[in-house]
């Protein structure tokens, strides 16, 4: 999921630059921006990227993750969208989690960094876990709690008229939004289930450049998803999974719809794919285990839908290590 979408009326610009400044200019101001309706035109939202990620590493959409490897895990991943359109958004993304002594304890990390024309935005989180056994499995609850920042530089833009109030007096936005959320995750041999509620906090503009904080359950968006294993032979195996990303701001509004498939090979090689339904994204999966400790997975998104026609889709990059991991050739992690 990406905050904002862009205005067909934009799109049908004379040149490709035009476009693609255009496009992130709405970008920006969405991804900070009112949702629109009665009553709420200072709303900010500040938005938070679901991507392809996720299926490498759980611990992006909900702290709950944290410690779930049984090893101090890193993992850095970095992702180009919409290639072909000229400063379209760069993400890089850190993480690291790990159980304690008393492994019913985990801490982990996660940061951001985003880039997109204009706007620099990123992210900064501290996660804690507790983890409680449960009938085969584990349950784990987490919760996070770190900033938001963005800057936007209005300045950048160069040969582009635009309907007067769309930029600010000052032609520049930077915002610094704490933050916190939480989430509870389960997993087993054979399936998992979490559901995550990645912001508490809302804010909102009160002129002068200003912001407030404040609270509203209305305003939740959840992250709820499920996967399991399907063992045909001990070389092959299939992992199913779904998520859905709900808003209840926008009157329960589906931000993002995922069903993935992967097919595992040996333990070693995994290709499958996804079918991003709200976004018309078609998604292609591989992630290749060097060993025990290494992976490096890839994902090409390929847009199905009106973006078909403006870009040549985005590509991510993943990588994991893991220190000292306990786990056995005989019983490799699968979630």
């Amino acid at each position: 999921m990406f905050p904002g979408k862009a205005d067909s009326s934009y799109l049908n610009a004379n040149s490709v630059r035009r476009r693609g400044h255009i496009l992130l200019l709405i970008l920006a101001l969405s991804q900070f921006r009112l949702s629109g309706q009665s009553g709420d035109s200072n709303r900010i939202v500040p938005g938070y990227p679901v991507y392809s990620q996720y299926l490498h590493n759980g611990l992006m959409i909900n702290p709950a993750y944290a410690g779930s490897r049984e090893a101090l895990s890193a993992v850095i991943s970095y992702r180009m969208q919409w290639m072909g359109i000229e400063d379209a958004p760069q993400l890089q993304t850190v993480s690291l989690h790990t159980p304690m002594k008393n492994d019913k304890v985990a801490l982990g990390l996660n940061a951001r960094f985003m880039q997109y024309g204009i706007t620099k935005s990123s992210s900064v989180y501290a996660i804690y876990a507790y983890h409680i056994r449960l009938g085969k499995g584990k349950i784990s609850f987490g919760l996070k709690a770190g900033v938001d920042m963005s800057n936007t530089d209005y300045n950048g833009l160069q040969g582009i008229t635009l309907p007067d109030p769309v930029l600010p007096a000052s032609n520049k936005l930077s915002y610094i939004f704490p933050n916190v959320g939480a989430g509870v995750y389960y997993f087993s041999k054979g399936i998992f289930a979490g559901v995550s509620v990645p912001s508490f906090l809302f804010y909102k503009s009160t002129g002068s450049g200003n912001t407030q904080a404040y609270h509203s359950f209305g305003e939740y968006d959840i992250v709820v998803y499920a996967g399991g294993l399907i063992t045909f032979t001990p070389g092959f195996k299939f992992k199913p999974s779904a998520l859905l990303d709900v808003s209840l701001h926008d009157s329960r509004k589906i931000n993002q719809l995922d069903l993935n498939g992967n097919f595992i090979i040996a333990d070693l090689i995994w290709i499958g794919g996804s079918w991003r339904t709200t976004e018309q994204v078609a998604v292609g999966h591989l992630q290749v285990n060097i060993g025990q400790q290494m992976m490096l997975g890839f994902s090409y998104d390929y847009p199905v839908g009106r973006m078909n026609s403006y870009s040549k889709g985005s590509g991510e990059i993943v990588f994991r290590y893991e220190f000292g991991s306990r786990v056995s050739a005989s019983n490799p992690r699968y979630f």
